[in-house]
């Protein structure tokens, strides 16, 4: 049978941001214990009194956080070029059996230059396709006859390379978007690859999103 401090270290931890935000003493101890208590009430089976689960809150341990926290951080500070492009286009159509045939003719389209920026996502349903603004015309026409889900004009992306220890350290991806979130900035899309990591936004954000990125290098 559970505990109340499992209970509570459960419930916390669903959720980083207050995680964090109780390590850094920024939440207010007994407030939290009180919008918590029906979750941990409900886990138990029983009546919790709002004492018990401050008590427990205070009982949590954050060595753990911090050392994850301290590797991530080290990581960051060891992030490679970060390569900015703007006018950029975002597609996603309907898998279909006819798609896998026309993402070859834009590939094919794309090698011709080196201008030309195009990344594919296929995912179970759908395939996300993000090009740069000149393919745009070539996109519509191959693409034609394919079933349209959504596209997204006047977008720009940061490439961020990782260190390849980032495999070995969970987190990192947490750490890079936390920034992000925090200051509010929607993400259109997450591209990556072993060492590389793409952010698109709108064309809008990438100012605040390049500051963001450089201060988590420089801090």
């Amino acid at each position: 049978m559970k505990t109340i401090q499992e209970v509570v270290e459960s419930t916390i931890r669903k959720t980083p941001f207050i995680e964090e935000a109780l390590n850094e003493k920024l939440i207010n101890v007994s407030s939290l214990a009180r919008i918590i208590l029906p979750e941990v009430s409900t886990a138990l089976k029983k009546e919790v009194k709002v004492g018990a689960v401050m008590m427990a809150i205070n009982r949590l341990s954050p060595a753990s956080e911090l050392r994850i926290r301290k590797n991530i951080k080290k990581l960051a500070l060891d992030l490679g070029d970060v390569i900015v492009r703007s006018d950029l286009c975002d597609f996603t159509f309907k898998n279909t059996t006819s798609l896998l045939k026309e993402i070859a003719k834009i590939l094919m389209k794309s090698s011709e230059s080196s201008d030309y920026f195009l990344t594919v996502s296929q995912g179970i349903f759908e395939t996300n396709i993000v090009t740069s603004k000149n393919l745009e015309p070539f996109v519509n026409e191959i693409f034609e006859k394919e079933g349209l889900i959504s596209s997204v004009l006047d977008l720009a992306s940061i490439t961020i390379k990782l260190p390849k220890e980032n495999q070995e350290q969970s987190g990192i991806y947490y750490f890079i978007l936390k920034q992000l979130a925090w200051a509010d900035i929607p993400l259109q899309e997450i591209i990556s690859t072993t060492n590389e990591m793409t952010i698109v936004v709108k064309e809008e954000d990438i100012n605040q999103t390049f500051a963001i990125l450089m201060d988590m290098k420089l801090s």
